[in-house]
């Protein structure tokens, strides 16, 4: 079997992409790729692997040891290949160029993402409308829109959004408008967690006494906000 390695046969040959392998363990291996099988399952948390060496790696996740550590920085990884990828920060080393645009980077999973805005791959599928994307984050977002669901509300007016970029967008709307005003001082906020922080001052610098005025003014300052704003709520 290791005479191969020197001679480049490669006999086993995969009967689905025709790909050759010189070990009938590598061709084993390379199989469970189209298969999907996982047959090496974590007795922690459940989760299943294709390859024995994946679940090592994963089981270090468990127990938070971090037996790899950078002679440069210190910093501490669990896997071996995670603290080589680490060395190349230091090192500047980008291996992995895109023959297409020369454009290099360090790490090889962030290649094969670049190399799909060439190729416009897009292997993760929607299984609610079947719409493609090229990255698991892309769908995922996605995936909200069939939910429903609303995570990122607005602190401002409660709005929901399904995504954050789209809370941002909102956020906007509300930059110039100060409802939430200080009984004290008289001094306005965008915001009621500001308007609150900036009470909490106040009770600071006046006596005590003052805590009772506080409470009492505020829920009339929210008030008076809220009705000349119907529109945000």
């Amino acid at each position: 079997m290791h005479l191969r390695t020197h001679t480049d046969e490669k006999p086993f040959v995969c009967e689905v992409c025709t790909k050759a392998f010189s070990l009938k363990s590598s061709l084993d291996r390379h199989l469970r790729t189209h298969t999907k099988e996982k047959p090496f399952a974590c007795d922690v948390c459940a989760k299943r692997f294709s390859e024995k060496s994946d679940l090592k790696k994963h089981l270090l996740t468990h127990t938070k040891e971090k037996p790899f550590a950078c002679d440069a920085c210190g910093k501490a990884f669990s896997v071996k290949s995670n603290l080589m990828m680490h060395l190349r920060t230091h090192m500047k080393e980008k291996p992995f160029t895109c023959e297409l645009c020369n454009k290099a980077f360090i790490r090889k999973s962030d290649f094969e993402r670049h190399s799909r805005i060439h190729t416009k791959e897009k292997r993760f599928a929607c299984d609610v409308c079947t719409k493609r994307f090229s990255e698991k984050s892309d769908l995922k977002r996605h995936l909200l829109t069939h939910t429903k669901e609303k995570p990122f509300s607005c602190d401002v007016c409660t709005k929901a959004f399904s995504q954050k970029s789209y809370l941002k967008s909102h956020l906007v709307t509300h930059m110039n408008e100060k409802p939430y005003a200080c009984d004290i001082c008289n001094k306005t906020f965008s915001w009621l967690k500001c308007l609150k922080s900036h009470l909490r001052a106040h009770t600071e610098k006046e006596p005590i006494g003052l805590q009772q005025h506080l409470e009492s003014t505020f829920t009339d300052s929210y008030e008076e906000a809220t009705e000349s704003m119907p529109h945000l709520l």
